[in-house]
């Protein structure tokens, strides 16, 4: 009996290494024709399909599902814009027109629809046998980025549901196999508020305000979400006042805030306020690094004739 129990849990030992030897043997191949082929190249998605069929839920397969589908579902075109900027991006290309205006070339991503929502199913059913881990739920906010191009309606849905949720979590959220540290989720939402200002349309600047604002009745002491609305104020709705009062409440917080006070110097000039200015010049001789310290003093002298 003792040698039948010994021979029985050799052969489940000797299966066990074999599986372990396969999967890893599907990352390997994985590997090998990403690195010739692409995430959607030649071969790909035979091989997910015989992965899936091994370990349907390894998180290495239910990214490169994701990836798979997403960069199938992608092409680009050349659109021709009038403004230096278009969705955050630089042109690729600057000529003149018949009538000797600049005329810019950008190079953007169009999607095929029905391959794109195949890749947020793909990141839905990653997220369902993975809830805690960040990375997908990212995956998807990057995918609705990526397609919504100037108005990222479902990404700033998707980013205050995070929050709304996160509200509610017992236990820490995973990212990169590692647990996320206390603020991580803080910096990812100032992350996509970046996102959102660098597109730069007046929809984008409408999300990167309401994710500052949900952000911020969550993390009610950081300077940077209040920082962000001082900046909505300032550039795309030019209300200085209101403007002013956001870094105002970031500077009680923390009052060496570099970004709050060349803020404040920077409204004090557009409403020609010598008496702001000088006020928040003063701040900057006292807080600011030793270039910005040094312009301080001499505009401070400057204003003092």
């Amino acid at each position: 009996m003792k040698k039948i129990m010994t021979v029985a849990l050799s052969l489940v030992c000797l299966m066990s290494a074999l599986s372990a030897q396969e999967k890893g043997m599907y990352e390997k191949k994985y590997d090998l024709l990403v690195s010739k082929f692409g995430p959607a190249g030649v071969g790909i998605e035979t091989l997910l399909d015989n992965w899936e069929k091994e370990d349907s839920t390894n998180i290495r397969l239910l990214y490169a599902r994701f990836d798979y589908l997403f960069t199938k579902a992608q092409s680009s075109r050349v659109v021709t814009k009038a403004e230096k900027k278009y969705l955050g991006m630089d042109p690729v290309l600057s000529l003149k027109d018949s009538t000797g205006n600049d005329v810019y070339y950008y190079q953007e991503s169009v999607f095929d629809d029905v391959l794109y929502g195949q890749a947020l199913k793909a990141a839905d059913k990653a997220i369902e046998f993975w809830p805690d881990r960040l990375d997908f739920r990212f995956l998807k906010v990057n995918a609705y980025i990526a397609y919504e191009k100037e108005s990222p309606d479902m990404a700033l849905a998707s980013l205050i549901a995070l929050l709304e949720e996160n509200v509610q979590r017992q236990k820490p959220w995973i990212y990169n196999e590692a647990e996320a540290e206390k603020d991580f989720l803080a910096d990812a939402m100032q992350e996509y508020c970046y996102s959102f200002w660098k597109i730069g349309s007046e929809a984008s600047y409408e999300a990167f305000r309401k994710l500052s604002e949900a952000s911020l009745k969550q993390y009610p002491d950081n300077t940077g979400f209040m920082n962000n609305l001082g900046s909505y104020h300032l550039v795309s709705k030019q209300d200085y006042k209101t403007a002013l009062k956001w870094y105002n409440k970031v500077l009680k917080v923390k009052s060496d805030d570099y970004n709050a006070i060349k803020n404040c110097i920077t409204l004090a000039r557009k409403q020609n306020n010598l008496k702001l200015e000088k006020k928040y010049l003063q701040m900057m001789v006292k807080h600011g690094p030793e270039k910005d310290r040094i312009l301080a003093e001499s505009r401070l002298k400057t204003i003092g004739k």
